[in-house]
């Protein structure tokens, strides 16, 4: 069942991907905290090693974060949206990949920064991807998570005048809070936030947690 979802959420964001990219790719232009909350994300990997952008789309958090100053990959489960982001972003690596299963070693990565990345995971498959992208950082590396608030399940076949198959699932916070703490993460701040106006995004609150995996403790 997971499997054909799956399929189904990448096929359904490769015919989407080149309106995806009219409708969104320059979003952070129009989203103040957005760009507070990425500078500071930013700050906090900067220098420490290679950071992803996963879930990453055609690349614009990516872009944003090389553009001030940090090494950054982006993860992807949609080839077209992969294609995209290399066309738009030339200077970034970017790479197809299931955030339930990453192709990489373990604690490659100094920070992830996964905006709506889980919108179309179900709660089990939430805490699945969450122990993946746990074994995937650093110790004392920095997560980014951003969804949509809400307790809803909103079924989509029809996006931007594109076929898709897509179930858009919002989240109560302490959800996803326990979600992150029995994945291992330690929480430092959660942010929550009123929609934009309509013509910038689809009109639902939004939550944004900083975490950190525990940093291995040494003995004196």
């Amino acid at each position: 069942m997971i499997e054909q979802k799956t399929s189904d959420v990448q096929s359904s964001y490769d015919r989407v991907a080149e309106e995806y990219v009219r409708h969104i790719y320059d979003e952070l232009r129009h989203k103040p905290l957005d760009r507070q909350l990425l500078d500071r994300f930013a700050d906090g990997v900067r220098g420490t090693g290679l950071a992803c952008d996963l879930g990453c789309g055609p690349g614009q958090v990516a872009r944003y974060l090389s553009e001030r100053g940090v090494a950054v990959c982006g993860v992807d489960l949609s080839p077209g949206m992969v294609e995209q982001a290399r066309q738009l972003n030339p200077g970034i690596e970017f790479h197809q990949g299931d955030m339930k299963a990453l192709d990489v070693p373990e604690e490659v990565w100094s920070g992830i920064a996964a905006f709506y990345a889980i919108v179309n995971l179900s709660p089990a498959e939430v805490a699945l991807a969450l122990r993946e992208i746990q074994r995937v950082l650093q110790p004392g590396g920095r997560l980014l998570l951003s969804f949509h608030i809400g307790e809803e399940v909103s079924h989509v076949e029809d996006l931007w005048g594109c076929t898709v198959c897509l179930d858009f699932y919002f989240f109560r916070t302490r959800d996803v809070a326990g979600y992150l703490n029995t994945a291992g993460f330690e929480i430092d701040e959660i942010v929550e936030r009123e929609p934009y106006a309509p013509e910038i995004e689809y009109q639902s609150r939004r939550a944004y947690i900083f975490a950190r995996k525990a940093a291995v403790e040494t003995t004196p």
